[in-house]
């Protein structure tokens, strides 16, 4: 069976380390990977999209409308924008982070209320993680995407010394203990939900 995951955010927030690191994992697993990305207006804080899809045997990188297993949101927004992707029965697992898009900090648009209670109607199974107050617990608010990939790692049931391995291999090296840190905070938040 392929796995099927939308990971979504704004620039800067490592949406595609993140894609990178699933991958990763993925492969020391065994298994075929193929990833897609789409960067938008990431320089200017505008969507970022990540396509990973994983299983047996891969031959497009492409998640279709109503298709992904997973959304993997860094901002509660950008979950809430791509949630026509969703399957049926598939999983949320957001960022409460609010990032303005630029037409609400030009004051053009409002930033949408109750985004949380309209993800929860909309999909079965979700998850929310307040990733950036945890790392600004850690010191360091470019740790949020571990956090939310440490919660990941707690939904499929993986142990966390399996990706904190693939985090050693991925991350510069003076950046390792801060962001396994990170791995383990988010995998506790997730289990602590």
């Amino acid at each position: 069976m392929t796995k099927k995951i939308l990971i979504v955010g704004v620039g800067g927030q490592g949406t595609l380390l993140t894609g990178r690191i699933i991958g990763n994992y993925a492969m020391s697993k065994g298994y075929d990977v193929k990833m897609s990305e789409v960067h938008g207006m990431a320089q200017r804080g505008g969507s970022v999209v990540m396509q990973v899809k994983y299983g047996e045997k891969v031959y497009s990188p492409l998640v279709e409308l109503g298709e992904a297993d997973i959304i993997f949101a860094f901002e509660k927004l950008e979950a809430l924008r791509y949630m026509p992707f969703l399957k049926k029965d598939g999983v949320v697992i957001s960022n409460t982070q609010q990032i303005d898009p630029m037409p609400v900090v030009m004051g053009m648009a409002k930033y949408p209320e109750d985004i949380l209670d309209d993800l929860k109607a909309s999909c079965e199974h979700t998850c929310f993680i307040d990733a950036l107050s945890i790392a600004k617990e850690i010191g360091n608010v470019k740790v949020v995407n571990m956090i939310m990939i440490g919660a990941y790692a707690a939904y499929i049931g993986d142990t966390i010394e399996e990706w904190e391995s693939i985090v050693e291999k991925t991350v510069p090296k003076h950046t390792i203990e801060m962001n396994k840190e990170a791995l383990r905070r988010g995998y506790s938040a997730y289990l602590g939900k």
